[in-house]
C-alpha cells in the first residue's frame, strides 16, 4: 500500500468510526485509535485497515477484560425497557425517520459487538464474510449479531409510535 498523506487519513478515518462504534464515546475512541496506531508502527506493520481494525478491537477487548466492562444481557431485558416513542413518523416509502438523537440513544444501547458489525456493514460496506475475518469470528456469529442489533433497534424505535410490520 503506498503510504501517501491521503490514505493515512483515510485510513485514520475509518480506524476512528470503528473505534467510535465500539466505544460509542469520542475520547475513548480517540485513544483506542492512537494506542493501535503507535502499536502498529513499532511492530512496523502494514497500513491497511485490516491489521488497524484489528489492533484497535485487541485494545478495546484488552481494555474491558480489565474494566469488566463487558455484560451478557438477554435480549428480552432490553425489549422491556423501549425508547420514548415521541416525534417518530413513518415516511411515504415506510422507512421510519426517527430525530438523530433518539437513534444516537439506541445505537448507544446495543453492546460494542453489535456496534461493531452493524457499522462495519452498513458504513463501510463490507460482507459478513470480511467482517468475520476482520473481528475474527465465525460469519454466523457476525449474521446473528446483526440480525440481533437490527432487532433490538427496529423494536426499540418502533415503540410508543404503534406497530408496524
Amino acid at each position: 500500500m503506498q503510504r501517501s498523506a491521503d490514505n493515512l487519513d483515510d485510513l485514520l478515518r475509518r480506524g476512528y468510526r470503528f473505534a467510535l462504534s465500539l466505544t460509542h464515546d469520542a475520547a475513548s475512541a480517540d485513544d483506542l485509535v492512537q494506542d493501535a496506531w503507535l502499536g502498529l508502527l513499532k511492530v512496523r506493520g502494514p497500513w491497511t485497515h485490516g491489521y488497524l481494525f484489528a489492533a484497535i478491537r485487541n485494545r478495546f477487548i484488552d481494555q474491558c477484560r480489565r474494566e469488566k466492562l463487558i455484560t451478557v444481557e438477554p435480549f428480552e431485558d432490553h425489549a422491556s425497557k423501549g425508547l420514548d416513542g415521541d416525534g417518530q413518523l413513518w415516511s411515504d416509502d415506510g422507512m421510519l425517520v426517527v430525530e438523530e438523537g433518539k437513534l444516537d440513544l439506541a445505537l448507544g444501547r446495543l453492546r460494542p459487538e453489535e456496534r461493531a458489525v452493524l457499522l462495519l456493514a452498513a458504513v463501510e460496506g463490507h460482507t459478513a464474510r470480511e467482517i468475520g475475518e476482520l473481528l475474527d469470528c465465525p460469519r454466523g456469529t457476525v449474521l446473528s449479531l446483526m440480525h440481533r442489533a437490527r432487532r433490538k433497534l427496529r423494536q426499540w424505535l418502533q415503540t410508543g409510535s404503534g406497530s408496524r410490520t
